[in-house]
């Protein structure tokens, strides 16, 4: 059995490894997430003077995305365990000239922050791969100030998700993909409706909500481009393609570009999409 420490450190490393090629599609992926981002801002009550505390950002989203939707009077809190992220992050913010934004290193269930001093915090698509999932929890609601909302998006099943369904689908084909079970980290660990609300009530949270939002991942992104971007973006796809030969990886491009075309109108990616956001007060 896999020790909570050491599942962390493969965790990380994993995400070390995806920094550099998150941040080279940084703009693609704030396109692609940014209505998520929007249903966070709403759902944790954000807005002009609030202090905001993002967990997991990787590359700066949503934290960004609150910076300039609720203007220059609201802060900001910018963290991520993964130091390539935090880095990529600042000079996001740097280059879209974004002054209340702060930044940490920090992993979710050690926040180095006073109980009390955050009205609200957010976590977008980062608590599925957390080791410790209700330490976390709890340690996001000790910084909430009282009252504050907690508000946390998962994503919804693989089969409402096709971004992520059929390029697995495609690739199961000519590749052992790693087994992944109900409860180890992975993009789907909370895709059971009432999973992770039970989760925040253990963790002590009180009027826990769920709602499942529905989006479009879209980004101005050819069909011709999806492989290079799904398969950057995870690192569980790239260890799988040293498995292929050269006629396989050939092979599997085509298909996949074949596979996702009618997600492509107009050959601009447009996939639609699901998460669950469960939000809780301290």
């Amino acid at each position: 059995m896999v020790s909570t420490n050491e599942q962390e450190s493969a965790t990380l490393r994993a995400w070390s490894q995806s920094a550099p090629y998150w941040f080279k599609h940084v703009d693609a992926i704030r396109a692609m997430f940014e209505p998520l981002s929007d249903a966070l801002i709403e759902d944790a009550a954000i807005g002009p003077g609030t202090s905001t505390l993002d967990v997991a950002a990787g590359t700066g989203e949503p934290s960004l995305r609150i910076a300039e939707t609720c203007g220059p009077s609201a802060a900001v809190t910018c963290t991520d365990p993964v130091a390539g992220m935090v880095a990529a992050a600042r000079q996001e913010a740097g280059r879209r000239g974004l002054r209340n934004v702060s930044f940490a290193r920090c992993a979710a269930g050690a926040l180095p922050f006073r109980a009390g001093c955050f009205d609200a915090v957010v976590c977008r698509l980062g608590i599925m791969f957390f080791s410790d999932p209700i330490a976390s929890l709890r340690e996001m609601l000790r910084v909430l100030d009282p009252g504050g909302r907690l508000a946390i998006a998962v994503w919804h099943g693989a089969d409402v998700n096709p971004f992520f369904r059929v390029s697995l689908q495609v690739i199961a084909r000519y590749a052992r993909l790693p087994a992944v079970g109900p409860d180890a980290p992975g993009a789907f660990r909370y895709a059971e409706p009432g999973k992770l609300a039970r989760l925040f009530a253990l963790a002590g949270a009180a009027a826990v909500e769920e709602r499942v939002v529905g989006f479009r991942i879209a980004a101005p992104i050819r069909s011709t481009d999806f492989w290079a971007l799904r398969f950057e973006m995870s690192e569980t796809l790239r260890a799988v393609l040293p498995q292929l030969s050269p006629e396989q990886l050939c092979a599997a491009k085509a298909d996949l570009e074949q596979a996702v075309r009618p997600y492509f109108p107009d050959d601009q990616m447009n996939f639609p999409a699901q998460a669950i956001i469960v939000t809780g007060r301290k």
